[in-house]
C-alpha cells in the first residue's frame, strides 16, 4: 500500500445520505466496511467527522444562538456521530475507539497524542470528535491539526465528489477536474478544498491531502493503495 497511516476526514451531511439530516444507517455501514477493510490490510486509521448533519454551529448563529455555543453544539454533534461510526466498525468485525477533544468520559476517552498513535498501531480506528475543542475552528482545521500530530502519511478528505474541480460539478456541467494541483495553485484559483486555516496547516506542514468520493464502494481501498481516484493536493 502506498500509505500505511492515514487520517480520513468524513462530512456529517455525508452520514444523512439522501435524508435532509440524521444518520442513513446504510451509509454509516458502508463507510465502515470500507474503513474495516484497510485496517486488515495494515492500515492505520484516524478519523475525524463534522457533525453538519445533526447541527452546525454556523448556521445556529443566524438563527440567534450565540457563535460560542452554537460551536459546542457542533461539537457535540461530531461526538454523536463519532460513536455511531465506532459502533458501525465494530459491527463490522473491527477495533475502534472514540476519543474527544474535551473531557467526556465515560462518552469518550480524552485526545492524548500519544495514546491515539498507540492504539492506531494496534488496529484500533481512531475517531477524534470534538472539533479542536475551541470554538471558530471547523472540523476541516481540526483534522489537518490530527493529522499533523499524528504524523500520518495523507489527509484523506472523503465527500460525495471524486476530486477537485474548477467550479462546482453539481451545478455547473462544465467544471473540469484536477488530477493533481499544489497549494498554492489551489489557493491562486480560489477552490474551495477546505477552509483557508486547515489548507495554510497542510502546505506548511507538507500534508499531502487527496479529496475523493467516499460514497462510491472501494475507493478507500484504492486511495490507500495509491491508485489514481480524486484529487492529490501537495507542495
Amino acid at each position: 500500500m502506498k500509505y500505511s497511516r492515514i487520517l480520513l476526514k468524513l462530512s456529517g451531511e455525508s452520514l444523512a445520505g439522501d435524508q435532509s439530516h440524521g444518520i442513513d444507517i446504510m451509509v454509516l455501514d458502508e463507510y465502515a466496511k470500507q474503513i474495516v477493510e484497510i485496517v486488515t490490510k495494515g492500515c492505520e486509521v484516524g478519523i475525524v467527522i463534522g457533525g453538519g448533519n445533526i447541527f452546525r454551529g454556523l448556521s445556529g448563529t443566524e438563527s440567534g444562538f450565540d457563535r460560542v455555543k452554537g460551536d459546542q453544539m457542533g461539537m457535540l454533534a461530531t461526538v454523536i456521530n463519532s460513536l455511531a461510526l465506532e459502533s458501525a466498525i465494530k459491527k463490522a468485525g473491527g477495533k475502534a475507539r472514540v476519543f474527544t477533544s474535551i473531557r467526556m468520559e465515560p462518552v469518550g476517552e480524552l485526545y492524548n497524542r500519544d495514546r491515539v498513535t498507540e492504539e492506531m498501531k494496534n488496529g484500533t480506528v481512531c475517531i477524534l470528535s470534538g472539533g479542536t475543542g475551541n470554538p471558530f475552528f471547523t472540523t476541516d482545521t481540526a483534522a489537518a491539526l490530527r493529522a499533523v500530530e499524528t504524523g500520518v502519511d495523507v489527509l484523506l478528505k472523503g465527500t460525495r465528489v471524486d476530486g477537485v474541480y474548477t467550479a462546482d460539478p453539481e451545478k455547473d456541467p462544465d467544471a473540469r477536474k484536477f488530477d493533481n494541483i499544489s497549494f498554492e495553485e489551489a489557493i491562486d484559483k480560489r477552490l474551495k478544498v477546505m477552509d483557508s486555516t486547515a489548507f495554510t496547516m497542510c502546505r506548511e506542514n507538507d500534508m499531502p491531502v487527496v479529496v475523493f468520493n467516499m460514497n462510491r464502494p472501494g475507493n478507500l481501498m484504492k486511495v490507500v493503495k495509491g491508485n489514481a481516484v480524486g484529487t492529490l493536493i501537495c507542495n
